[in-house]
């Protein structure tokens, strides 16, 4: 989970590296004159303009930042989930398929056992029962 809080950090870090990187570009463009260098335009400085500029910028980056972190959160939720084979019941795990008791052992360094729970137990009695074989399960 850490690891993808750090890549979550490093996406809206560099979303507002861009975003600020326009709202420099606005100031710039108002103090270094820069449609007047590169296209001969008449210009007159206007702060007015570069403030409404940043303003709007800042208020697109926040609805995008807003829209990033949801969407981030979302994602996390959904990667979460483990996925399970609904056939042989193999645990998909960095894009490998393994067997359950190899999962938990790569995963979380512990090992597995077989067994029995009550509820399969109790079908198996009756199953059992059922094709008049005596029971040979004890609980």
């Amino acid at each position: 989970m850490k690891q993808t809080k750090e890549k979550s950090d490093a996406i809206l870090w560099i979303e507002a590296g861009g975003f600020s990187s326009l709202i420099m570009l606005c100031w710039l463009t108002e103090m270094i004159r820069i449609p007047h260098l590169l296209f001969g335009e008449a210009f007159a400085p206007d702060l007015r303009r570069a403030v409404l500029r940043s303003v709007v910028i800042l208020l697109v980056w926040a609805w995008v930042h807003s829209a990033t972190k949801r969407l981030l959160k979302r994602l996390h939720y959904l990667e979460e989930f483990l996925r399970i084979c609904g056939w042989c019941r193999k645990v998909c795990h960095d894009g490998e398929w393994l067997e359950m008791e190899g999962y938990f052992s790569s995963k979380f360094a512990t090992r597995t056992t077989h067994g029995m729970c009550p509820e399969c137990l109790r079908k198996s009695k009756e199953a059992i029962l059922s094709r008049g074989n005596p029971p040979s399960i004890s609980e």
